[in-house]
């Protein structure tokens, strides 16, 4: 019954106006006009019930998405079943973070952590090194490993999507890992219905105590959406120089899920890249809540 209220809310909330040419795979009437003060290069906005993109901003041109092919990574590993596999901190994930000047989640090498826990390390601090390693276990092998990624892009009808390194970092190049906003907000929908990946990044921050073959580690989300917008569940912070500050994003309001990216808001700010998500959701959801609200859904 609320999926029917949501998308009649939808409709008319839809019925203001069509917009101009709609990308290829975007909804046949989105939504009229679009966010005003968004500064991201590249953006989508979709509906989180069907993946169908209701606005964007250069929503097929392909572009790179640093850390945001993390959710990828993701998804491999979560799709073998086997989060509890025991997984050792390679050697090299140190220096391979050094090298490309990627961020880390405090891992040591030679400690051993289960999957799961590399997966908090990868998302929440978002973790070059953990993606490494995750990389090494699962491949089997770096090369492995990313081929399967985009064996799993192949699979989900991602266009114009190519990974060549499991953290999104600019190996070999700047733009060699690259997707499209409209490929993205669809990865996030096919995400977001894993549930242990939904689980963990809706979490703010994850406490892993030390253990025999493990450090004590404690992450906190670079996604600071879910502290600052109501209904916020994630999803992946990116950045490098090529791709600017990048935010994907899922919220839920009135039981109504909007997923979303924006890419290149800033090269600078993370806090515009946020912004940027606000202003999106905002144009969205208001013409929405003032049809649901009258009607006591909120």
């Amino acid at each position: 019954m609320l999926h029917t209220v949501v998308a009649g809310a939808l409709v008319v909330a839809a019925g203001h106006g069509v917009a101009g040419a709609a990308p290829s795979g975007s909804a046949e009437a989105p939504w009229a006009g679009g966010p005003e003060g968004v500064q991201a290069a590249g953006a989508a906005l979709a509906d989180g019930f069907t993946g169908t993109v209701l606005w964007g901003r250069e929503a097929n041109t392909p572009v790179p998405i640093a850390s945001i092919a993390k959710v990828m990574t993701a998804v491999v590993a979560i799709s073998t079943g086997d989060l509890e596999r025991p997984v050792t901190v390679p050697a090299e994930a140190g220096a391979y973070c050094a090298q490309h000047n990627g961020s880390t989640a405090g891992l040591t090498a030679g400690e051993v952590l289960t999957a799961r826990q590399l997966l908090y390390a990868l998302l929440l601090p978002s973790g070059c090194d953990a993606a490494y390693a995750i990389a090494e276990s699962f491949g089997p092998g770096q090369a492995g490993f990313i081929g399967r990624m985009n064996d799993a892009a192949r699979l989900m009808g991602l266009g114009a999507t190519q990974f060549t390194d499991p953290s999104g970092l600019p190996n070999p190049t700047d733009d060699s890992t690259h997707s499209t906003p409209a490929a993205l907000v669809a990865l996030g929908v096919r995400a977001m219905a894993l549930p242990a990946f939904r689980e963990i990044v809706a979490a703010r921050d994850h406490h892993v105590p030390a253990d025999h073959d493990n450090r004590e580690h404690h992450w906190e989300t670079t996604n600071k959406l879910l502290h600052e917008y109501p209904g916020a569940i994630g999803l992946k912070t990116g950045n490098t120089n090529a791709a600017g500050h990048c935010l994907l994003f899922e919220t839920v309001r009135a039981g109504i899920p909007l997923i979303g990216v924006v890419l290149h808001s800033s090269d600078t700010s993370s806090a515009v890249a946020r912004e940027d998500a606000t202003r999106i959701l905002n144009w969205a959801y208001d013409p929405v809540l003032s049809v649901l609200e009258p009607i006591g859904v909120r």
